[in-house]
């Protein structure tokens, strides 16, 4: 199978937990950010990820994703219950992640921006939508100052370093793609758990951290 996505993504980091929880292959096909030609030639837009299956077919959405290869071989490895606590609080730091994120993914070595092309479509679109990168650089003591408060808090939630709730679920799904963003950003500070837990699921899904290029 191949997996087609931008390392930056995190509904790409989605679909690729699964890979690596499961300890199975897959082929991972980086786009250029400004190649719109190949996901409209396979799913009739640009849109990432996009899982292209043995027999050739393709399949958009990072969790349309993760239910079919979980469930592929018949031993589903997300079968914990979800916390509504992980739900409000993804949704909470969804609400400002962003603006702390996206000046930073522009300018960070990420294999989607190989070309000036690439990497300009990327600011353009983005900076349409959230505003100036330049300005939001100027928030960023703020914003860093709201993660560690909210990392604090999460830190209460985490039961097991290994799974969020003691036993892998979708939550991990959704959180882990979150914590290897905010390694992107320095000045970030990790709780003991927090850390642990973005370790370990960093090594159980072969995804690296993005520490090495952290701004």
């Amino acid at each position: 199978m191949k997996l087609f996505i931008y390392d930056h993504c995190p509904f790409c980091v989605k679909a690729r937990m699964i890979f690596g929880l499961k300890n199975l292959p897959v082929e991972l096909v980086v786009m250029l950010n400004d190649d719109e030609a190949t996901p409209t030639k396979l799913i009739g837009q640009k849109m990432a990820p996009i899982l292209m299956k043995e027999d050739g077919s393709c399949m958009p959405e990072s969790l349309d994703i993760v239910q079919y290869v979980d469930k592929s071989d018949g031993e589903p490895l997300l079968t914990g219950k979800t916390n509504p606590a992980i739900t409000d609080w993804l949704r909470h730091i969804n609400g400002y992640l962003n603006k702390l994120l996206l000046p930073r993914i522009a300018a960070a070595p990420f294999a989607e921006f190989a070309t000036p092309e690439a990497r300009s479509y990327f600011r353009n679109k983005k900076e349409a939508n959230a505003g100036s990168f330049e300005e939001l650089k100027q928030h960023s003591e703020g914003f860093i100052k709201n993660v560690n408060d909210d990392l604090r808090k999460l830190d209460k939630l985490i039961v097991k370093p290994n799974a969020v709730n003691g036993e892998l679920s979708l939550d991990d799904i959704h959180l882990f793609p979150v914590l290897r963003s905010l390694t992107l950003v320095a000045g970030v500070e990790y709780p003991g758990r927090v850390a642990d837990y973005r370790d370990n699921m960093a090594k159980q899904t072969q995804i690296n951290l993005l520490s090495s290029v952290a701004a």
